[in-house]
C-alpha cells in the first residue's frame, strides 16, 4: 500500500488553506467607511454661530481664549494637534472639563493632500491617543485639514479612520496672519451669516485674537445672535430627548442649549429669549422652566395639524434655503422627513413641506441664475454678500472643491439672481476717511466692494499703504 511522507501531507494541507483564504479574500466585499462630510457651515435660518479655534504647538493664548469665552457663558470646538497637547496638556484638559467641543487638527500639521493615506492615519492616530489619554474624551467625529486643504483621498481616508465631520468654515477672521483686532472685527462682522463656523486660532502669530473676541462677542449678542458647538449645530451627540409634542413648558437639562431646545420645538431662540425675559441667550441653568411661546399654556396641547406640499431638490439647495422660501423652520423639514443629517441633501431627492398651503406638489416661484466673473481681490464671502446669497450655494452651483480657492477671470454661477450675465448694480459713490487699524481689504469688506475696485478709483500703486486720514472714493 502506498503511504505519503509527513512533510508532503503538511505541504499539501497548506496548499489547501492557502488557496481557501485566497478564494474567500477575492469573493468578499472590501467594507469601507462613509467618506467624510466636507462642512462649511451649520444648515440652519436661526441666527446661531460656532466659534471654532485651531491650536498649533505654541498654544500661546490658549489660557486666556478659554477664559474669555467662561467670562461670556460660551462654548466653542477646539480643533487641537497632538504636537500642541504634549506641549501643554493642562488647557487640554481645562477645555474638556468645561464643556468645549474637541476635533482632531493632526500631530504637526502637514498638508493632507501632500502625504499619503498611511500617514494620514499615523498622524490622526497619534493625535487621537495622544489627547484621549490627557482628556479623556475622543476627538471623533470631527477633523479640521490642517490649512484647510482637503480632496476626495483625504476624505475617503478620514472617513475610514472614524471622523465623520470635516470641519471647514464659513468666515476665515484671517488671525492667524497677524492682523489687527479692528481687521479681524471688520472680516467677522461683515460676513457674519445664521450657521456661520469662524475660524481662529490660539497661537502667538494671532495677536489680534483676544481684543477681537471682546468686541465681536457683544455685538453679535446685540444682533440676536446665541452661540454653539460644532455638535450642536450639527444637532449630533449629547442631546436630551425630544420632549413630548404640546408641552407648553421645558424644564432644562444637562447639554441643552436654548438653540437647540428651539430646534426641537419649532420655534426660534429669539421667542424663547423674550418669553422668558431672558437677559443672556448664552446662560441657561440645569432645572430652569422654560415657557415655550407658540404651545399653550397649562398642559398638552397639540398644534393643529397643517396641510404640506413637496419640494424636489435642486442644485445649490441647503435645507437653509428651502426653509426661508416656504417660511418654515429647517427642524420642521428634518421632522417631517426622517433626514438624519441636515448638512446631507442631494439632487432630486423630493422633500414633504410641513405647515404649508393645500397637498400637492408645488415648487416656490423658480429663482433665475446670473454669472459673476471673479475679480482681484474677490472672495466667495464677498460675492456672496453682494448678490444676497449664501457661500454654499455658490459652492454647491459650480461644484467647488476648495471655497478658499478661485481664480481671476473664472465664471461662477450664482443661483436666485434674475437671468443673463450682469454685475451687481452699482452703488452710488461715497467717500470714506481711512483710520488707525484701517487696511484696504477691511474697507472693501465694509462696502462690499474689491481692494482692486478702490484701489483703481483712488490711483493707489501699492495697495499695503494706505495712510490715516486718506480719503478714498468708494463706488
Amino acid at each position: 500500500m502506498k503511504t505519503h511522507s509527513p512533510s508532503k501531507l503538511f505541504f499539501r494541507v497548506v496548499s489547501i488553506i492557502s488557496a481557501l483564504i485566497l478564494f474567500l479574500l477575492i469573493i468578499t466585499p472590501t467594507v469601507q467607511a462613509a467618506r467624510s462630510e466636507f462642512i462649511m457651515r451649520g444648515n440652519t435660518s436661526q441666527k446661531v454661530v460656532a466659534f471654532t479655534f485651531d491650536d498649533g504647538s505654541d498654544g500661546t493664548n490658549f489660557n486666556a481664549i478659554v477664559n474669555t469665552l467662561k467670562k461670556h457663558s460660551i462654548k466653542a470646538t477646539f480643533f487641537l494637534t497632538g504636537a500642541g497637547a504634549q506641549s501643554h496638556p493642562q488647557p487640554v484638559k481645562d477645555v474638556v472639563n468645561a464643556g468645549h467641543d474637541i476635533g482632531n487638527h493632526s500631530y504637526n500639521h502637514p498638508d493632507f493632500t501632500g502625504i499619503t493615506s498611511a500617514e494620514m492615519i499615523n498622524q490622526l492616530s497619534n493625535t487621537e491617543k495622544i489627547i484621549s489619554n490627557i482628556s479623556g474624551k475622543s476627538t471623533k467625529p470631527f477633523f479640521r485639514a490642517p490649512y484647510g486643504s482637503t480632496n476626495a483621498t483625504v476624505l475617503d481616508t478620514v472617513g475610514n479612520a472614524g471622523y465623520q465631520y470635516t470641519l471647514h468654515w464659513t468666515i476665515d477672521s484671517k488671525d492667524w496672519m497677524g492682523n489687527s483686532s479692528t481687521d479681524i472685527v471688520n472680516i467677522v462682522m461683515n460676513n457674519i451669516e445664521p450657521g456661520a463656523i469662524i475660524l481662529m486660532h490660539t497661537g502667538q502669530g494671532a495677536t489680534g485674537t483676544l481684543a477681537a473676541l471682546e468686541t465681536i462677542i457683544p455685538r453679535l449678542k446685540n444682533m440676536g445672535y446665541s452661540f454653539v458647538t460644532i455638535s450642536q449645530l450639527l444637532n449630533i451627540g449629547g442631546n436630551p430627548s425630544t420632549p413630548p409634542a404640546g408641552s407648553s413648558s421645558y424644564s432644562v437639562k444637562s447639554g441643552d442649549t436654548l438653540y437647540s431646545i428651539a430646534m426641537k420645538y419649532g420655534v426660534t431662540v429669539q421667542s424663547i429669549v423674550s418669553a422668558n425675559s431672558i437677559k443672556n441667550a448664552n446662560l441657561i441653568s440645569i432645572g430652569q422652566t422654560l415657557r415655550i411661546p407658540g404651545t399653550s399654556g397649562g398642559g398638552t396641547t397639540t398644534p393643529p395639524p397643517a396641510s404640506s406640499t413637496t419640494y424636489t431638490v435642486k442644485a445649490g439647495d441647503t435645507l437653509s434655503v428651502i426653509a426661508s422660501r416656504y417660511g418654515v423652520t429647517v427642524q420642521s423639514i428634518v421632522s417631517a422627513n426622517n433626514i438624519k443629517n441636515a448638512n446631507l441633501i442631494s439632487i432630486g431627492q423630493t422633500l414633504k413641506i410641513p405647515g404649508t398651503s393645500g397637498g400637492g406638489t408645488t415648487t416656490p416661484p423658480p429663482a433665475s441664475s446670473t454669472t459673476y466673473t471673479v475679480k482681484a481681490g474677490d472672495t466667495l464671502s464677498v460675492i456672496a454678500s453682494r448678490y444676497g446669497v449664501t457661500v454654499q450655494s455658490i459652492v454647491n452651483a459650480n461644484n467647488i472643491k476648495n471655497a478658499n480657492l478661485i481664480s481671476i477671470g473664472q465664471v461662477l454661477k450664482i443661483s436666485g439672481t434674475s437671468g443673463g450675465t450682469t454685475t451687481p448694480p452699482p452703488a452710488a459713490s461715497t467717500t470714506y476717511t481711512v483710520k488707525a487699524g484701517d487696511t484696504l481689504y477691511s474697507i472693501a469688506l465694509k462696502y462690499k466692494t474689491t481692494i482692486a475696485k478702490i484701489a483703481k478709483d483712488n490711483n493707489i500703486s501699492n495697495t499695503n499703504l494706505i495712510r490715516v486720514g486718506q480719503n478714498l472714493i468708494i463706488k
